[in-house]
């Protein structure tokens, strides 16, 4: 028992949540300040520094590729003889549940369709042909492999010094082959790990509450407004705490498995019912566009010509993912342990990218093929209100009803993954790492992020918290740098050790 109690009594646990605790205040009584002053230190980093992170993900998609074709790639992550711990579908269903499925689901068809509304390019018409091909290669591109190599750089480092080297699974633990054991800068690290990841989880929570009451409006009827979003609210902690409370290796592994099998049951009764030659054109044309302008969008910026459509769009989405770099980093690197390094970036690199680019296809394929050929006006209400897109272009497709309630389990089993996943890893980076956290420590953080999300709703702070979590992008973007040279350090030193041997 003294063991459990421990775990959780320690500096980051308390300071991350006073923190987040004042920050929550601050949002909660003071949210259009909060929000002046969260939009202006985001700003101020993605216009000074977007530049930088456009480079980072760059030079990380660029080092993964290396070493996992280089020898290096046959190396596990773990002892020499270890085997992956979950069959690859279970795999793959934990990487997508807790890495974007449910910010796929809302963006899938939200994305093209504001792109197919207003241009990524000036001077390119809105909504005709053109637009609609720069819109859905546009999407795949940000769907792709470079937010996930985000997330596989962060996990690649936490997991080789974890299970084969035997550290912590803490984020400070990859960088320290580095920086060396400096106790202050580790607790640093840690402690802005835990208050990224709480700040991001809470807000996206907090809007998947309004996501699910925007699909029971439009399905049933039933009212938009916070008390309907509470109850909501109050059914989902009690399932992910279930979830929590059965570990791991049940709850989270059975959700994962339902995520992905609901999640490829209503793409492929989508891509039967809907226009299925239309979706195999624009995804291959889709992917031969992302190919083809992988490096000139992966390096765009605008300092000839102005305007912030890169700023809101491709920046926003890489400081996303990199301020949930700890979260899913960690994650993807508890469920990955005994696979090689070639295994593990293939697999999430390519494999979730892949499914992404295909939902899009069928999903705002949908939607563009509607709008283009029937006279409908998905792009206006998507323009409107974003949280109707999936809903709006379910409409144009027989049994609409039926894959609307479809779609709003799988959000809710989504969110549920994701709360669930966010608890256990919060309780870890709290607990020093411990791969089975206190279950007292895990239910703290799951009560605590449900209530951070419904305060902010209540007071509409929400939105300021998401863009105040968006600012810890810029110090994990220079972690996550360390962690190229922090991995490569370690694994040249196993190299040698083993060349000698």
């Amino acid at each position: 028992m003294k063991k459990k109690t421990e775990s959780y009594k320690n500096p980051v646990f308390f300071v991350s949540a006073i923190i987040v605790g004042l920050l929550v205040l601050i949002g909660a009584f003071l949210p259009v300040q909060f929000g002046t002053v969260a939009q202006a230190l985001f700003n101020f980093t993605t216009i000074n520094f977007g530049w930088f992170y456009l480079l980072a993900v760059f030079i990380i998609i660029l080092f993964l590729i290396y070493i996992s074709i280089s020898k290096h790639g046959k190396t596990r992550l773990g002892p020499p003889d270890s085997r992956p711990e979950y069959p690859f579908f279970t795999w793959i269903g934990m990487l997508f549940s807790a890495g974007f499925g449910v910010s796929l689901v809302f963006w899938s068809v939200a994305e093209p369709m504001s792109h197919f509304f207003a241009t990524p390019f000036p001077g390119l018409e809105a909504q005709t042909e053109e637009a609609a091909r720069v819109a859905m290669g546009y999407s795949f591109f940000h769907w792709g492999i470079s937010q996930w190599a985000v997330f596989a750089m962060a996990g690649l480092a936490i997991a080789f010094l974890q299970f084969r080297k035997d550290r912590s699974g803490l984020v400070s633990a990859a960088i320290e082959p580095v920086i060396g054991k400096n106790k202050g800068v580790a607790n640093t690290v840690n402690i802005l790990a835990v208050i990224a990841t709480v700040m991001g989880v809470a807000t996206t929570v907090g809007l998947s509450f309004e996501q699910l009451n925007g699909g029971l409006t439009s399905v049933f009827g039933v009212p938009n407004n916070i008390g309907v979003q509470v109850i909501i609210a109050l059914i989902m902690l009690a399932a992910y705490l279930f979830s929590t409370a059965t570990g791991l290796d049940k709850g989270i592994k059975w959700l994962s498995n339902i995520n992905l099998g609901l999640a490829l049951l209503i793409m492929v009764i989508v891509f039967f019912l809907g226009p299925t030659v239309f979706m195999l054109n624009s995804f291959v044309l889709g992917m031969g566009d992302y190919i083809a302008n992988f490096v000139q969008y992966s390096l765009r910026l605008t300092p000839y010509t102005g305007g912030d459509w890169v700023y809101q769009w491709t920046i926003f989405y890489w400081a996303w993912a990199i301020a949930w770099s700890p979260f899913v980093g960690a994650f993807v690197a508890r469920v990955s342990r005994g696979r090689t390094i070639r295994e593990f970036v293939s697999g999430v690199m390519i494999v979730p990218p892949a499914i992404a680019c295909v939902w899009i296809a069928v999903f705002g394929g949908t939607a563009v093929y509607s709008d283009l050929n029937n006279g409908t006006e998905i792009a206006e209400a998507v323009n409107e209100n974003v949280a109707v897109a999936l809903f709006e272009a379910l409409g144009v497709v027989p049994f609409s009803d039926v894959l609307s309630i479809i779609s709003i389990l799988l959000i809710f089993t989504f969110m549920v993954t994701s709360a669930d996943s966010a608890t256990y890893i919060l309780g870890s980076m709290t607990s020093k790492g411990s791969l089975n956290p206190a279950l007292v420590t895990k239910i703290i953080w799951g009560v605590l992020i449900t209530a951070i999300a419904l305060v902010l709703l209540f007071t509409g702070g929400l939105n300021a918290l998401q863009t105040a979590s968006l600012t810890a992008a810029l110090p994990f973007t220079v972690i996550l740098l360390i962690m190229i040279v922090s991995i490569y350090k370690e694994i040249r030193k196993g190299s040698k050790s083993k060349d000698r041997s």
